[in-house]
């Protein structure tokens, strides 16, 4: 662009060197310049700046377009250093990659590898459903066991308790379990226990804590227990009744017979036993031995020992008998009370469990003896062959 330029540019430059190469004749010939007009010579003057200042802002735009040509030149060969350092680390990235992929295995491996794969997760399948095959009958095991030992604590119970609600409570419990295994071959067994239920069920209960308490009662009633002192209905007896019937005899005679009647005492229906009282030691001892009674028979009432509960009974009633007045009301009471007490029952014939606990047992016989003859599933992998891919395998 800097060396285009128009044909008007061309024409007014053009004649410029010829003038200055003419310039010699134009001197040469005086007269013919001093006859032509000085306007003429203005405006050649005029053109030849005018040419000068074109030629001038044509180089100074050149000269422009040179730096802005040098400057665009710096600017590519900074892209194109850029350009070779990218080129440079694509370089050492594909190198880089192509050493790994050279690390790779090939597809033949690749093969062995994904079927030996394959192989393995089908071996840990079986073993998975192996192991939950054992822990289920691990767990059925314990539970069944379980049963057994409820049946069992239960029988204990009956015996040395009779404890029918306990014992109730722990034959429902062992039938539940075996209602979870949901096995038909344990029918015979579910059927000893809905017997052995029933006839729990069937039984007397007697409240025997309720016995125990009250008897505990009555004990804390011995204690407060305390003789009354005997009074005699008529005053003076005979002697006070004479003295009465002496109103019209003189005083002194009344006064004596009234005076006699306070020491002594005539009563012609002395049919009744008057009981000496107790005091100090002797009632102490008394209140004990009802106590030791009370207590024994609370024994035998929480045990279920009818003999030596009622035994306690008639020995506190013997002895309540002999040494307190029969007209005490406390005494009274109590009294009534242990005979009411000792006409409750408290022994109770228990069923027998065994046969529910040896249907339960042969079924437990019966179902490991089927577990035992089952085949165990053998494994069909080359566990040798997976063994040595995964060691041959680069870490």
């Amino acid at each position: 662009m800097s060396e285009a330029t128009t044909p008007k540019d061309q024409d007014l430059n053009a004649p410029a060197p010829v003038m200055a190469a003419d310039a010699p004749s134009t001197a040469s010939q005086p007269a013919a310049a001093v006859g032509q007009p000085p306007a003429r010579g203005n405006g050649l003057a005029l053109l030849a700046l005018l040419v000068a200042a074109a030629g001038a802002g044509a180089g100074g735009w050149g000269l422009l377009q040179m730096q802005a040509l040098e400057a665009r030149s710096q600017q590519q060969q900074l892209l194109l250093q850029d350009a070779q350092r990218d080129a440079q680390r694509l370089a050492q990235v594909g190198q880089t990659l192509d050493t790994r992929l050279d690390q790779l295995p090939s597809v033949e491996e690749l093969e062995t590898r994904r079927r030996l794969l394959a192989q393995l997760q089908g071996d840990q399948q079986l073993l998975n459903q192996r192991l939950e095959t054992v822990l289920g009958a691990s767990r059925q095991d314990w539970r069944l066991a379980e049963a057994e030992h409820l049946l069992r604590l239960a029988s204990l119970r009956l015996s040395a308790l009779q404890d029918i609600s306990s014992a109730t409570a722990l034959v429902q419990a062992a039938d539940e379990i075996l209602h979870e295994q949901d096995d038909p071959a344990a029918f015979a067994a579910r059927e000893q226990l809905a017997k052995s239920l029933q006839a729990l069920r069937s039984t007397d209960n007697p409240d025997r804590t309720g016995l125990f308490l009250q008897l505990a009662a009555l004990r804390g009633q011995v204690v407060q227990l305390n003789a009354l002192t005997p009074t005699f209905t008529g005053e003076g007896g005979v002697l006070s009744e004479l003295a009465n019937e002496a109103a019209a005899q003189p005083q002194w005679w009344q006064r004596a017979l009234q005076t006699l009647s306070e020491y002594f005492r005539i009563d012609f229906n002395a049919d009744q036993n008057i009981r000496p009282l107790l005091a100090g030691q002797s009632l102490t001892q008394v209140r004990l031995a009802l106590s030791l009674a009370l207590e024994q028979a609370q024994w035998g009432a929480l045990h279920g020992e009818a003999a030596v509960f009622k035994q306690a009974l008639q020995q506190a009633t013997e002895v309540l008998d002999a040494h307190f007045d029969v007209d005490n009301p406390a005494s009274r009471s109590l009294r009534a009370a242990l005979v009411e007490l000792s006409a409750r029952p408290i022994e109770v014939t228990p069923p027998d469990l065994s046969p529910a606990l040896n249907a339960v047992q042969a079924y437990l016989q019966a179902k490991q003896s089927a577990r035992n003859q089952q085949p165990t599933p053998v494994l069909d992998a080359p566990t040798d062959d997976i063994e040595a891919h995964l060691q041959e395998a680069p870490q």
